[in-house]
């Protein structure tokens, strides 16, 4: 490792576990979680199941987190998946937003219909997750 970065990874480091969970607004802190490739369904239910255990021991209250399911991960948000449709329903209960991307849904012949009604679309994943950023939303990589 270059010795000359580690003060910018230790500034990075600290900032990380220094952050507020509100804003200083009061209001909950904002996380984008982008979901694309995973070898099987179950990468995508895992990362689910953090959400959920992060939203139980933070508070739902104090987190504004939206999933951005892309690529492979378009497949995690599909109703018919045994694997993740009852944690979908759970979090979006639980306030987590979920986003699909129309560019993948075309890739894999997806239709609107095959999600389920807590499922929000969007014209493309990538610029979405960048454009959340932009408005201050941390990136969380599951």
């Amino acid at each position: 490792m270059n010795l000359n970065k580690l003060p910018i990874l230790a500034l990075l480091l600290l900032g990380t576990f220094f952050s507020p969970l509100t804003t200083a607004a009061g209001e909950p802190v904002p996380f984008v979680m982008q979901l694309t490739r995973s070898s099987d369904n179950y990468g995508h239910r895992r990362a689910f199941m953090q959400i959920d255990k992060v939203l139980s021991d933070i508070g739902e209250e104090k987190l504004n987190i939206v999933v951005v399911a892309y690529e492979d991960g378009i497949h995690a948000l599909l109703a018919k998946n045994k694997k993740t449709s009852q944690l979908l329903t759970k979090l979006a209960n639980r306030g987590v937003t979920f986003k699909a991307c129309r560019i993948s849904m075309r890739a894999w012949e997806l239709k609107e219909d095959e999600f389920p009604l807590e499922v929000e679309f969007v014209p493309a994943g990538a610029p979405e997750v960048i454009q959340l950023q932009m408005q201050g939303y941390k990136y969380w990589r599951p």
